[in-house]
């Protein structure tokens, strides 16, 4: 069997599978992307092999510290309501975000704080004192810095591929600053095949057609082709029917990740 790299390939596939060339297969080229574009979002919002996690690095300009300051504001009646533009655009494809890395440095050099007088008298050389004592003392400083800085809340939005951040832009973040973005990208088949070549991509994107197939056909119940062939467009829908309700409950059983408090 062919491996399928490209959506042309995976059309094709699918077609052989009901029968063409030997059959003709009443679904028009539009139905056809339809089903197979339907078949990718699917794969891509539920199948674990959809996605990947990635952590998108981001350098603010100083055009950007300036537009996060800025308001938008919407009037409804005499009434007006303000919101502050405090978001970054993200690239297509992200379908969530996990959250950001802080923006404190862990790191000082001012000589009056605990983190430096820590590495200052303490570790200088690590034979000098027991490594669980480093760690207690790492640990408390985490705890403090939580309680006072915690974390910063991020709020994002799939369809307006905006990220929020809520914090304060006035100290918190600075021209040629960093952030760094853990996130969910799902998978674009342009740049990776083999997504069209997965078994169940294959399956659902056949049964998908085949049941587009079946509902063309219903419109035509009971009309004889040549050579007294008759297909049966109700049967036809309703085999698709059932095998997209079974590869439904496959991908949502077997395929897709489960809730993190559910692994293991």
């Amino acid at each position: 069997m062919a491996t399928v790299t490209s959506k042309t390939e995976l059309k094709e596939y699918a077609l052989r599978r009901l029968g063409k060339p030997v059959l003709e297969i009443n679904v028009s080229d539009t139905q056809i992307d339809d089903a197979l574009d339907y078949t990718i979002e699917m794969f891509q919002e539920f199948h674990y092999s959809g996605t990947e996690r990635v952590y998108l690095k981001h350098q603010f300009t100083e055009s950007e510290v300036a537009a996060l300051k800025t308001d938008a504001t919407e009037t409804v009646g005499s009434t007006d309501y303000k919101t502050q533009n405090n978001y970054l655009t993200l690239p297509d494809h992200i379908t969530s975000v996990n959250g950001i890395f802080s923006f404190t440095d862990k790191g000082t050099s001012n000589m009056f704080d605990i983190r430096y007088q820590l590495r200052l008298n303490d570790l200088f050389d690590f034979t000098s004192t027991q490594f669980y004592h480093y760690y207690m003392i790492q640990t408390h400083l985490e705890t403090i810095n939580f309680l006072l800085e915690g974390m910063k809340p991020t709020r994002y939005n799939q369809v307006q591929n905006r990220l929020y951040i809520d914090f304060d832009t006035d100290s918190d973040i600075r021209k040629d600053e960093y952030i760094v973005i853990d996130c969910v990208r799902a998978l674009d088949p342009a740049n990776w095949s083999k997504i069209y070549n997965t078994m169940w991509v294959k399956d659902y994107a056949t049964a998908l057609i085949k049941k587009y197939w079946g509902t063309n056909l219903t419109k035509f119940q009971n009309v004889q082709l040549p050579g007294g062939v008759t297909l049966n467009g109700e049967k036809i829908y309703g085999d698709a029917t059932e095998e997209l309700r079974a590869l439904e409950e496959k991908l949502r059983t077997t395929y897709e990740t489960p809730p993190l408090d559910m692994i293991g």
